[in-house]
């Protein structure tokens, strides 16, 4: 905090406290703290808080640091907030300080609000609401989550554990853990724990999580938020599951395989492809996926895989989209790890995000199987047909 430089000032009793590239602006009628030391230590860290908010979750110092994945999850949604994309501008909506409530054990509720002003007429983008923690003469800061939930009930299978308000469907947590087990021995997951707040919706998602309102969010009906940290991650599902009547073991692998590496890390197709042999996608099996793959693209033999991977091709399953590149994957992930094992799965799933025509794809593919760019194209269609 010692490089945290901040000015205020007095004008027509509004007074503005800038830091970074934020102004929060706390109107007279907001009731500050008594103590005016205190209340001014306050609005600076919740200034640097905010401005922080930008950078990477972990580097930011005013968050609570027994609520990290609590308040990433939060955090994750205030990002590029003052941003309007239509005029072009990146401090197009401001911070506004809109209430201020002292808690008990030195702790004060907050609420901002930002709101951007075009042609004098006030546009609201979000609200957040946060709860300020004073630990040793300094102000950091958390989601709300955790004192929204405090009464909720709790059931624990392993190192998953189910937070929820009345019931639990506790033949879905067993099978889950099951399938997550199986998962993490794959990907070498250990001493990993995951906390998942089961909702009924986005409406209970965003109140529990701190996000008043959020324009993004207009007319939408169902989310699943997560954030991790260390060994922690935090998943909140809004998607009519409050009691975990359902789960899909497609997402539960990108679930688990973020908790052994950064995503962001890994190829996508690869990663999407282990999802579909591995785990199927809402309540389809991988065989019912092929048939459908089978049926509706590879029906037609004068189809390049080469070509599919750089412009994509769907099919539909239900009422999803489906890339046809991500079944090719899934094959290749299968013959794999066949050969391999899955440490030959790992390599290809490692070898960073999707680039336009996939080079260092080709490489490692060459190296796992022996297949080659050149002849990709035949190769993937003798994994088509010899699939059952």
């Amino acid at each position: 905090m010692k490089n945290l430089i901040c000015t205020s000032f007095v004008f027509l009793a509004t007074f503005s406290v800038k830091c970074y590239a934020t102004d929060l602006t706390v109107h007279s009628n907001i009731v500050l703290p008594k103590d005016s030391i205190e209340s001014k230590a306050l609005i600076m860290a919740l200034n640097g808080f905010l401005s922080a908010a930008e950078k990477p979750n972990e580097d930011n110092v005013y968050v609570l640091d027994t609520q990290q994945p609590e308040t990433f999850i939060l955090l994750d949604e205030v990002k590029g907030i003052e941003v309007n994309k239509k005029l072009n501008e990146d401090h197009f909506y401001k911070p506004y300080l809109t209430n201020i409530i002292p808690l008990k054990d030195h702790q004060f509720y907050i609420q901002v609000s930002y709101i951007g002003v075009k042609d004098d007429q006030p546009e609201l983008r979000a609200s957040f609401n946060f709860i300020a923690h004073k630990v040793k003469d300094v102000f950091v800061f958390s989601s709300p989550l955790l004192g929204n939930t405090q009464h909720w009930k709790v059931e624990k299978t392993g190192n998953n554990i189910f937070h929820y308000q009345t019931s639990i469907d506790k033949s879905k947590t067993t099978a889950f853990s099951k399938i997550t087990a199986a998962f993490d021995s794959k990907l070498k997951v250990s001493n990993k724990t995951v906390d998942y707040y089961c909702c009924e919706n986005s409406i209970e998602l965003q109140k529990l999580v701190g996000v008043a309102y959020k324009s993004d969010y207009n007319g939408r009906s169902k989310a699943v938020w997560s954030a991790g940290a260390g060994n922690r991650k935090l998943i909140v599902l809004g998607n009519d599951n409050a009691s975990f009547s359902e789960f899909d073991p497609h997402d539960l692998w990108h679930d688990r395989l973020g908790l052994s590496v950064d995503r962001s890390k890994v190829n996508k197709p690869v990663d999407e492809g282990c999802a579909y042999l591995y785990g199927g996608s809402w309540g389809l099996s991988w065989e019912e996926i092929f048939k459908a793959f089978k049926e509706q693209v590879a029906n037609d033999k004068n189809i390049n895989w080469m070509q599919v991977k750089e412009t994509p091709v769907y099919f539909k399953t239900k009422a999803f989209n489906n890339s046809a590149d991500y079944i090719v994957n899934a094959l290749l992930v299968q013959k794999i790890e066949k050969e391999k094992g899955f440490s030959g799965v790992w390599e290809l799933l490692n070898i960073g995000p999707f680039e336009k025509g996939n080079e260092r794809y080709y490489a490692t593919l060459e190296k796992l199987t022996g297949i080659t760019k050149s002849a990709y194209n035949e190769k993937v269609w003798e994994l088509i047909n010899s699939e059952k």
